[in-house]
């Protein structure tokens, strides 16, 4: 501090006004860079924007477009101040590779996060199953992609556990198959099931004409005879074709004199008595 302090006493004011005007200099270069490349990225996300790019492509985009302006904006106020940038480039350059080793699992989650941006497995708003975790996609990051469960609760799930395990886009299409297993008694009439459950799935008007809805005796179970009713619906509807299906046929089935068993198992007790055995000494 003392050699400061004389460094700063053996200054004229000439010299000093000169390093208050490069310091403000540097800053209003950073100020007014920085709010050059906000726009900059701005205007780069909404051309994208026209050209019906998907959304979470432009965020990542744009992201990663502003995080660049930024650097160059920051090494252009160093350099205003006097500052050679070339050794300071290279000491970045080697912080950056040690930087790295030490964050592998970071740099994974980035190279992962550019994969899913660039082969879009599935984009915001699709419901996935990925990383483990079943939502609603809300955005991708560098780093982590952010869903949002069914009960509203909010995810992070790290992007290198999403593309090192399987992805299942239920909302890649426009339609669905609705898989039901429905159980009749041995004891009913197969003809009078299958009418009653063709019946009722075709009367449901959220059902589609195309695809055929497939009704099929799938399996002679231990106490069922079991039919794989498949009829197709618009993924939106899948859920609720569904309750609505199974509470249907329930009720019809019954209504026509069909059961539905629910798994018996028959136990035969055999109650024998074990002979007596022993030796009697007189």
């Amino acid at each position: 501090m003392e050699s400061l302090q004389e460094w700063y006493a053996n200054l004229e004011t000439a010299q000093i006004l000169a390093i208050a005007w490069k310091v403000i200099g540097a800053l209003l270069i950073f100020i007014i860079g920085r709010w050059v490349a906000k726009a900059i990225a701005a205007l780069a996300r909404k051309t994208l924007s026209k050209r019906q790019l998907d959304a979470m492509l432009i965020a990542f985009l744009g992201t990663i477009l502003y995080g660049l302006l930024l650097l160059c904006v920051i090494l252009a106020s160093i350099s205003y101040l006097g500052v050679s940038v070339t050794p300071m480039i290279a000491i970045l350059g080697g912080a950056a590779l040690a930087v790295g080793l030490a964050l592998q699992n970071s740099l994974s989650n980035f190279a992962s996060g550019v994969m899913l941006v660039g082969f879009r497995p599935f984009t915001k708003g699709h419901f996935v199953e990925a990383g483990g975790v079943s939502g609603t996609v809300e955005r991708v990051g560098l780093f982590h992609s952010h869903l949002v469960t069914p009960d509203n609760r909010s995810v992070i799930v790290p992007n290198s556990e999403i593309t090192s395990s399987p992805i299942t886009n239920y909302s890649a299409f426009e339609t669905r198959r609705c898989d039901l297993l429905i159980g009749v008694g041995y004891g009913d009439d197969l003809k009078v099931a299958r009418d009653t459950i063709w019946k009722v799935i075709t009367d449901h008007d959220k059902v589609l004409k195309d695809p055929e809805p497939a009704i099929l005796v799938m399996d002679l179970a231990d106490s069922s005879v079991n039919f794989a009713v498949r009829p197709w619906v618009l993924t939106s509807d899948y859920w609720v074709v569904r309750s609505e299906l199974l509470e249907k046929i329930k009720t019809e089935l019954e209504a026509a004199g069909c059961s539905i068993p629910f798994p018996q198992r028959t136990i035969h007790h055999l109650n024998e008595t074990p002979a007596r055995t022993g030796t009697n000494s007189d």
